[in-house]
């Protein structure tokens, strides 16, 4: 399992995070490809959610807690709010604080327990984004469909070729003003000459990787103007080999993982390929009803009055804004973010059901009976 370096993303909260991610799922990719000879980002990424959530299955199973427990709770906070009422001195406030606390180890759990979940979430949704961005980059069985290196960094595949044709640097931008490509490493038609110019070796062929796989799919139809084979006329069987790689790894249901949906509508539209706008405009749509029914079967803690009161109405409108966010957000971002969005929501749906059922068929009575017990053991220690 290789791996490069130059292109990963390198911010100093989201890099790290995005690192670690493209490292599982480089070694999900060995594996299936290692044992089943599957090589399929797509299924990658559905995989991948299933650890996150398989590791996150502590925070959901608090969250779900509170949200049950939060019934037997709320008279006991009513009384809290109700007996230091108008009373705004911190001597109240802290005493009313301090209650409250007491009434959340009593019950064992924890009002937070829904906001680090959340929390948890967001930087991973975010750095997935910038590894679905450039895949080749975390992946490097995917790297090596464009390039591989022998000797004295002797570069081979597609991105060699490319290398080793003459005036290729204004081949490459041509590409990228035609096809209005713009790469995680910060390539634009702007700047691409001089920063081709101005490298060689291992850092040349990177930036040439990132160009080539942000190509959008009408940038290798032989029949479109400017497109990848007319550029490189003499590298066809090399294009064709990447090709050939990239149908197997870099498309799910037909569809580009790394392109976006709303990219792919208008190419497939322009072309008349009726089938792939509908499995394009699918990915948010299915975004979205998955969130809708997930949000309908999250379990909503019982809220206390007062501030309370005023945070159920917040959640509420996150409630409803979160579907409509995702239902954009997926018509504007890489189709394997949307595949992420739509697996996160059914394996949070799965999990709930789950657990739902296992509080169902357990007296709320016995879980606070057992907190009770827990609460006192640490109190003990302490």
């Amino acid at each position: 399992m290789s791996e490069i370096i130059l292109t990963q993303y390198n911010g100093k909260i989201l890099g790290p995070i995005a690192k670690v991610l493209g490292w599982i799922m480089n070694g999900i990719y060995y594996v299936l490809n290692s044992l089943f000879g599957i090589e399929n980002i797509g299924l990658c990424i559905i995989i991948l959610t299933l650890i996150i959530y398989a590791c996150l299955f502590p925070l959901t199973y608090k969250q779900q807690k509170f949200s049950k427990l939060s019934q037997k709770m709320n008279p006991e906070l009513q009384a809290i709010q109700k007996k230091y009422k108008n009373k705004r001195d911190q001597v109240s406030m802290q005493k009313m604080q301090e209650e409250t606390q007491m009434v959340y180890q009593k019950y064992g759990v924890s009002p937070t327990g829904s906001c680090i979940q959340m929390l948890i979430q967001m930087p991973i949704l975010f750095a997935l984004y910038r590894v679905f961005y450039n895949i080749p980059a975390y992946i490097g069985s995917v790297r090596d469909s464009f390039y591989t290196i022998s000797g004295n960094e002797t570069f081979h595949g597609l991105v060699g070729g490319i290398m080793n044709t003459d005036g290729f640097v204004k081949k490459v931008s041509d590409l990228m003003t035609k096809f209005n490509v713009v790469t995680s490493s910060g390539l634009n038609i702007k700047n691409v000459a001089d920063t081709l110019n101005g490298a060689s070796g291992k850092d040349l062929a990177n930036y040439i990787t990132d160009i080539v796989y942000k190509l959008p799919s009408t940038a290798w139809d032989k029949s479109v103007d400017g497109s990848i084979f007319q550029q490189f006329p003499s590298l066809t069987d090399q294009i064709n080999s990447t090709m050939h790689d990239m149908n197997h790894f870099n498309y799910f249901l037909g569809l580009n993982i790394s392109d976006t949906p709303w990219a792919i509508i208008k190419s497939s539209m322009e072309g008349h390929a009726w089938l792939l706008v509908i499995l394009a405009v699918l990915i948010p749509v299915l975004s979205y009803i998955t969130q809708v029914i997930n949000i309908k079967l999250m379990p909503t803690a019982a809220t206390a009055g007062g501030d309370n009161d005023q945070m159920a109405r917040q959640m509420k409108t996150m409630n409803t804004m979160m579907p409509l966010m995702s239902l954009f957000f997926c018509f504007v971002t890489p189709v394997g973010l949307g595949i992420y969005w739509i697996a996160s929501a059914v394996f949070r749906t799965i999990i709930y059901l789950f657990i739902d059922k296992f509080f169902n068929n357990k007296s709320v009575d016995d879980i606070i009976e057992a907190n009770k017990e827990k609460a006192a053991k640490k109190a003990e220690k302490r």
